[in-house]
């Protein structure tokens, strides 16, 4: 397979960087109790939500007529994920996540662009200590941009020429299809299919191999 060539590799958060689903089941069933909803999630149920904007994701699993309602218990979900994840000492990162990092370094620029609320990408630097790879970030909740637009923003802020997103679900390429910028799949992931790619992975590991 040919290598790619690029300036910029913007990475997506979840099921690309890390998996929090194993800490968040409970955040998302503690905080929807809390709010009147009786409702289960699973790592696998959070999985399929992940991805999508946080008004989406509330559209779709609270069983609301009241669209405040839905988002302020979202809302909460939010808060819960960020105080569960700083009480855990669970290693959330892919295996050989950093490693990869450091090899790509060398070569190009790294960056995230991610659906998040605000605070999750700086929650992630924070605990893992891997912000020194990355020179710029942004997310749905800095400026309630979905994906595709903030990776035009992203790309046009920093200049990069040959922009190439990593990401695994569908919507990430479609995002990317919008944008005008290449994707490589994150297969280890939680999509199941993506209809297109310039590469793919099954490993975070593979990245370096892919990347000239």
């Amino acid at each position: 397979m040919e290598k790619i060539k690029t300036d910029g590799i913007i990475f997506d958060m979840d099921g690309t960087i890390w998996d929090n689903t194993i800490v968040f089941a409970d955040s998302w069933e503690r905080a929807c109790r809390d709010n009147g909803y009786d409702i289960t999630f699973t790592p696998d149920i959070l999985k399929g939500l992940f991805g999508k904007t946080m008004t989406d994701i509330a559209d779709a699993c609270i069983p609301d007529e009241d669209p405040d309602k839905r988002y302020k218990t979202l809302e909460l979900c939010e808060e819960y994920e960020i105080e569960d994840l700083a009480k855990s000492d669970v290693d959330t990162s892919y295996p050989g996540l950093e490693e990869t990092l450091e090899k790509l370094i060398g070569r190009t620029s790294l960056y995230i662009v991610s659906n998040c609320q605000a605070g999750y990408i700086e929650t992630f630097i924070e605990r893992s200590g891997l912000g020194r790879y990355f020179k710029d970030f942004i997310c749905y909740g800095d400026n309630g941009l979905g994906k595709a637009d903030n990776l035009k923003l992203l790309v046009s802020k920093n200049d990069i020429k040959h922009p190439v997103y990593v990401g695994d679900i569908q919507g990430d390429k479609d995002a990317c299809d919008a944008a005008g910028v290449d994707f490589i799949w994150a297969a280890y992931g939680y999509g199941k299919s993506v209809d297109g790619y310039v590469a793919k992975i099954d490993d975070i590991t593979e990245l370096d191999a892919v990347i000239e």
